[in-house]
Order: structure tokens, then sequence, then C-alpha cells
């Protein structure tokens, strides 16, 4: 059996595969940021991620995807940049339309913000879920298909519907806690390699003393 992890760099790491492609070496955006081995799967066109399902990111804020994620086809992130004022009586964005509009730039700029965008690390969203922006959705949580993210969602919840509410949490809250004391996805790679069984198919208490040997 060999030792040796996959390449978290191969942007499809499946043979014959190429719906399903590794996000890391895929983006290109400074505003994004994606953790190893997090995959996005999508018949049509899996490389146009940045383009086709991280919408109106126009900045500052970030979306930053942690590690060992799986993103079905169709998610969709909507960025900062889809706010529009609410402020006065019209929320249409003038100066956007160029001419003598131009010169009042600061209703376009001067938005609403909710900050970054963040999935934390081994999160499971389904297909054709809509994330809003500034939404912080916790470790190993899982997200059902044709949810809306409005809100944060826990570590390891599981929410469903529109908008998107939690309908349980995987693990005990004790487990939980252990679990993210774990924290497996920031083992050496060797690590998790020498572990995946239990990773996959163990308990939160045999990670942690894992954990807890590897760290020290």
């Amino acid at each position: 059996m060999s030792s040796d992890a996959p390449d978290p760099m191969r942007l499809h790491p499946i043979a014959g595969q190429d719906r399903v492609v590794l996000l890391k070496p895929l983006i290109t955006s400074p505003l994004v940021e994606v953790g190893d081995y997090t995959y996005y799967d999508d018949p049509d066109d899996a490389t146009a991620f940045e383009t086709r399902n991280v919408l109106h990111h126009y900045g500052p804020d970030r979306l930053v995807i942690g590690k060992f994620c799986a993103v079905a086809t169709g998610v969709q992130f909507i960025m900062g940049g889809a706010n529009h004022r609410m402020s006065g009586p019209s929320t249409y964005p003038f100066p956007i339309m160029g001419g003598a509009w131009a010169e009042h730039r600061d209703l376009v700029t001067d938005l609403p913000n909710r900050g970054d965008t963040v999935v934390g690390n081994d999160v499971w969203i389904g297909g054709n879920v809509t994330v809003m922006p500034g939404v912080r959705i916790g470790h190993g949580a899982v997200v059902s298909t044709g949810s809306v993210v409005t809100k944060d969602v826990p570590a390891y919840g599981i929410v469903g519907g529109n908008p998107a509410t939690l309908i349980r949490r995987r693990f005990s809250e004790s487990d939980i806690a252990l679990l993210l004391d774990a924290a497996w996805w920031d083992w050496p790679i060797e690590e998790i390699t020498a572990h995946v069984r239990t990773i996959a198919d163990g308990t939160p208490g045999e990670l942690e003393e894992i954990g807890r040997r590897i760290h020290g």
C-alpha cells in the first residue's frame, strides 16, 4: 500500500473525471483563498468556478474556504458587491451607468459590508446552494441541497432550507469539542494519510487521542 498522499495541486484529481477539480490550483484572484484538497464538481465547466460561482466579487471582502471541503454543482457565493444602497428612496445604482451620474460614485462605493465569507474545513456543501455575503460556515458542517445560507452555521451543524435553518448537529457538544481540538485537517499530511480510516470512520475520541500524540 502506497504511503504517498495525492498531489494537492493536481487540477483534476480523479482520472477521467474532468468535472471534478481541486480549487486551490485553479484560483487566481487575491480575494479568494482555498485550502488543500477542497474540490468542486460540475459536469458543465468546473474550471470556471471563479467566474460562475463567485459572484459580484469586487472587493474588499474575501472568500475563504478551508481544506478538505466538498462543493457540489451549482453552489454560488454571493459577495458584498451585490449589495445596493437602501438608505434612500431608490436602490438603483445610478453611477455605474456613466454620464453625469458617474459624479456620484460614492453612492455605489459606500455600501453595507458584512465582511469576509468564510467556510471552515471539512465542510460539505450540496448542489445549488446559495451562500450570502459575510456568512461563516463552521468546520465539519453540512449544507443541504438547494439551501440559501443567510446566517452563520455552527461547527458540525446540518442546515437546510430557504433561509437555511439548523436541522441538527452531527455530534454531541462534547464530541464536537473533541473534534475541534483534534483539528485533523491541520495534521501533517503524512499523519492524515496514515489515519485516513480513523478520520473517515472512527470516533471523535480516537481522533482527539491521535491529535494529542501528534501535537505532543
